[in-house]
């Protein structure tokens, strides 16, 4: 009877065990994470709009107050479509990150501000202590960041970032660390909730992002310069226009067709692992959680009260 009670409790709150041992974490009811803090991380523009958008967006309603952080400045960025120079990239893309920002719900970005695809000359131990600052000024409890041990990572943004993420966590939470912080009044402050968003992620928990899924085509909406997103769906819609076609999944006008173009063509990857998972739209994470030191577990089933 015990075990079941466990197993309905499980089953009805916010996860369950997936098929492959993963994770399936459920949305929660209420704000059950309100005073938490996470940190969305990308290097660039469109890399949390594409694998993390849902569950950020999931977690800011259950609560956490969110922040952006992009490291680089999306100079070398693809073009999609609006073609221009270095320095309009910069511009164009620095905006549409303000725009993904304010669709998601978080308060603001950090813009790093590192060169496109030139992360591999960065400084790690300077990336490293601008990570730890920002960790211990927010007190960041989760963050959002690409895998730092995938082994087919190609983008040195990608792996550099995600390897100085993974550090700052840790040693965010360490006195003897950057100590001349603290006279600016930091403390230190680990953070110990990781989902780490890959192509190809190690599978340890699954999200259900069902309920948020217009927020996430809002995200990918906002990345009109890079990105699978931004307005595919409208070019694709005057192209057949000029041909004297249609499709009818892009409607009559340049938003519908946008937004509907997002959420066949660029999400039919999150319905897939969905069905997978037994909902409608997933996204997975390699995710890492608190370190579980077993004291709270002990003192509940051994405690005795005194009289």
């Amino acid at each position: 009877m015990a075990v079941g009670a466990f197993v309905l409790r499980l089953d009805t709150a916010w996860a369950q065990l997936g098929a492959d041992g993963a994770i399936l974490e459920r949305a929660a009811a209420g704000k059950p994470h309100t005073g938490k803090v996470l940190a969305a991380i990308q290097p660039h523009s469109d890399d949390i709009s594409e694998f993390a958008a849902g569950t950020v967006a999931k977690l800011i309603a259950e609560g956490y107050k969110g922040y952006m952080i992009r490291a680089t400045n999306d100079d070398m960025g693809d073009d999609v479509g609006e073609p221009g120079t270095i320095g309009e990239n910069v511009l164009r893309n620095e905006r549409e990150n303000a725009d993904v920002t304010r669709a998601l719900g978080l308060e603001r970005s950090f813009d790093l501000n590192y060169n496109n695809h030139r992360m591999g000359d960065v400084s790690w131990n300077e990336l490293i202590c601008r990570l730890i600052f920002i960790f211990r000024l927010l007190k960041v409890n989760t963050i959002f960041c690409y895998d730092p041990w995938r082994p087919d990572e190609e983008n040195p943004d990608h792996y550099v970032l995600a390897r100085c993420v993974e550090a700052a966590c840790w040693m965010a939470g360490r006195a003897h660390d950057y100590p001349e912080q603290f006279a600016a009044g930091l403390e230190p402050h680990a953070v110990t909730e990781k989902y780490y968003y890959a192509r190809r992620p190690e599978v340890t928990r699954a999200v259900d992002i069902t309920n948020y899924v217009e927020k996430k085509i809002d995200a990918n909406l906002a990345n009109r310069a890079k990105g699978p997103g931004g307005h595919h769906g409208s070019r694709l819609r005057a192209e057949l226009a000029k041909k004297n076609e249609r499709l009818p999944l892009l409607g009559d006008t340049d938003t519908t067709a946008d937004r509907n173009y997002i959420r066949e063509f660029v999400l039919r990857g999150d319905r897939e692992l969905g069905k997978k998972y037994g909902v409608e739209y997933a996204e997975v994470f390699h995710y890492i959680g608190p370190p579980q030191s077993g004291e709270d577990e002990y003192i509940r089933k051994h405690v005795e009260r005194l009289r």
